[in-house]
């Protein structure tokens, strides 16, 4: 078992080789597989990943799922009928899971924000973006739904922290847990 270190390493020396031509497309997507129970110390080793890529000649940008689904949690139009409801039948968990989950995918809110960020880099040579902090996506959605959508908006290389476990080269289990997934056109490296 390799630690978190060494797949980091790994990692960015498949970032900065690029990647194979395949079938499926060219897009600088790659995937850092966490066991679940690595993540706190994943978060107490970005600092010093961050870094050393900034040492290494990276600019680097990160998009924190968490505190994009905070705020737009925080700022949606039916939230204070949500805390209402909630009052109500605090132990309603399906219906409020499904109302925030909607709130998340109506419009593609979520998506939209990682889309624009990534737009903005678009050109900017010896950036990289990091997308932390996906274990919040859960029971809403999984990143391979909005990376499915964002198919040929990736121009510069992305690195999502992903938490979960590989059952194959393209297979991903979110946070251990969901069933497998084999829908990324992804480089994974971890778990």
């Amino acid at each position: 078992m390799t630690s978190l270190s060494a797949d980091f390493d790994e990692l960015m020396r498949r970032v900065e080789a690029g990647r194979e031509f395949a079938h499926a497309s060219f897009e600088p997507i790659f995937y850092l597989v966490i066991r679940p129970r690595d993540l706190l110390e994943v978060k107490r080793l970005m600092p010093a990943w961050t870094a050393k890529l900034t040492n290494a000649g990276w600019r680097v940008e990160t998009f924190s799922i968490a505190e994009h689904i905070a705020d737009i949690l925080r700022g949606a139009p039916l939230r204070n009928v949500w805390l209402a409801a909630d009052r109500k039948d605090p132990l309603a968990w399906g219906k409020t899971n499904a109302a925030l989950a909607n709130a998340l995918t109506a419009q593609g809110r979520l998506q939209a924000r990682l889309e624009e960020r990534l737009a903005a880099l678009e050109g900017q040579t010896s950036t990289i973006m990091l997308v932390t902090d996906l274990e919040a996506l859960h029971p809403y959605l999984r990143i391979g739904a909005i990376e499915a959508q964002l198919q040929g908006k990736f121009h510069v290389p992305t690195v999502f922290f992903y938490p979960g476990t590989r059952t194959g080269k393209t297979r991903l289990k979110f946070l251990g847990f969901y069933p497998e997934d084999g829908n990324y056109r992804s480089v994974h490296v971890g778990g």
